[in-house]
């Protein structure tokens, strides 16, 4: 009876699962998704701890897993209301580590407790999940560094091929665990805990900062995987459930991130595109010379402009922005104004990341454009505002064959009628190579702070 029980609460978790996924395509219903997805973890969960029967014997260590999942619960319910929105990626990139941290801890208990005793397809599991999940914790460490600004770009003559061989070493190590039928010394298992470990260090290393929204999917994709290798290894089928669909769906997406930026993977991981330096592109400057906007004269093409596109990207975020561009656009729309915003699916650091950002401050999701509606409004727009976005308004992308990001669609903002770019300098964007855009003769600089520039125009638009 109790195995029935828990067999429904395991169907309950993964259709929750499934449900909750679907809820999240969409930006109106992807916090009800996440909900129903907890609410289904939750019902898994419990019935794990109160109707699974493991060899015909119960759990004693209540304490422990009560006490581990109140200090899981506080840590991470204190940490996402904190962080702030320009860390987010850094937080996903953490929580995503710690998913694959605890696939390969569970390996790591197991190989010692059931290597010896079951088939081949138990100890490849474990094995799987062991280095899969090794590889996500590692690599997801190494971006979270990358991403906060503590670990650089540090790459080696031979390098790529280097990390073959680290690649080739664990599968030659697993195969022969595998063909020893388990019986292998523990030596043996933690020489490929080792490489695992080093092999993620390796792999996020020389990987340059505008790809690492890439590398997290995809290491968000590893953690799924070695999720799903613990659910075949227990026949937990709402672990295996979860597993494959986080698995699925990072894949999904960092074949469309790649497709956003007209790259392969394969260009991604060994292109070592976005460093932190503009050794690719132009000089600065040699272009030609920009020319800046004043704040009064901003204000009064905005209000009195017929159609305004406001392009959002990472300076908004820092600049913690976002509540004060929709007190701009409801300014604007009061004075008959039309204004929609237009998302470019790799803007900020993570996708979703100006979703996200402009859904906090209670921007209507109607008024979110994304890559194609927006470059069909750009011809009838009169002023396009860009906040803190860079790279994917570049028109290198489609007339410099020698830029790397040549070939990505990027945000066509240069065929409306004026463009107000707004940066705190001259410097160059997160994929480090000049932008054209800015010495166009439409084109307009506004430097500054995102919120107080944003301020100014406000009050500058009330006074006229």
């Amino acid at each position: 009876m109790q195995s029935n029980i828990l067999a429904i609460c395991y169907l309950i978790g993964s259709v929750s699962f499934i449900i909750g996924l679907k809820m999240l395509s969409h930006p109106a219903t992807a916090r009800r998704g996440n909900m129903v997805s907890a609410a289904g973890m939750g019902i898994a969960i419990l019935g794990t701890l109160f109707l699974y029967k493991p060899e015909g014997t119960s759990f004693h260590n209540y304490g422990w897993i009560a006490g581990a999942i109140v200090i899981g619960t506080v840590i991470g319910s204190i940490s996402a209301r904190k962080v702030k929105m320009t860390a987010m990626p850094e937080m996903v990139s953490i929580f995503n580590g710690m998913g694959g941290l605890c696939a390969a801890l569970i390996s790591i208990v197991e190989f010692g407790r059931i290597a010896q005793d079951h088939s081949d397809m138990h100890v490849l599991s474990i094995l799987a999940g062991m280095v899969i999940g090794s590889v996500s914790f590692a690599g997801s460490m190494v971006a979270y560094g990358k991403l906060s600004g503590k670990i650089k770009d540090h790459t080696f003559p031979g390098q790529h091929i280097f990390n073959l061989v680290v690649l080739f070493a664990i599968l030659a190590t697993v195969a022969l665990v595998i063909h020893g039928n388990g019986a292998a010394p523990l030596l043996i298992f933690y020489v490929i805990l080792g490489l695992s470990i080093c092999y993620g260090i390796l792999f996020v290393m020389p990987i340059g900062g505008a790809d690492m929204p890439v590398v997290i999917s995809l290491l968000n994709s590893f953690t799924g995987i070695a999720t799903a290798c613990a659910g075949f290894l227990y026949h937990n089928q709402v672990m295996l459930t979860g597993g494959i669909l986080v698995g699925s769906a990072g894949a999904i997406l960092t074949i469309l991130m790649c497709k956003a930026m007209n790259r392969s993977l394969k260009n991604v991981l060994i292109g070592s595109f976005g460093g932190t330096t503009a050794s690719a592109g132009h000089a600065i400057g040699e272009q030609g010379a920009y020319k800046e906007i004043s704040l009064s004269d901003a204000a009064t093409v905005m209000k009195y402009a017929h159609k305004v596109i406001i392009v959002p990207g990472y300076g908004l975020a820092v600049a913690q922005a976002q509540h004060t561009c929709h007190e701009l656009e409801k300014l604007l729309r009061d004075n008959g104004v039309e204004v929609k915003y237009a998302i470019h699916p790799v803007a900020g650091r993570m996708p979703g990341h100006m979703n996200v950002l402009l859904a906090e401050a209670d921007v209507s999701y109607d008024d979110l454009l994304e890559l194609e509606p927006s470059n069909e409004e750009f011809p009838t727009t009169d002023v396009v505002l860009i906040l803190g976005a860079n790279d994917v308004v570049n028109p290198a992308a489609e007339n410099d064959p020698s830029s790397p990001i040549y070939g990505m669609p990027v945000l066509q903002v240069w065929k409306s009628k004026l463009v107000i770019v707004n940066k705190r300098s001259m410097r160059p964007g997160y994929a480090g190579i000049e932008n054209g855009l800015f010495f166009r003769p439409n084109t307009s600089m506004l430097f500054g702070d995102a919120k107080a520039v944003l301020q100014q125009l406000v009050s500058e638009i009330k006074e006229l």
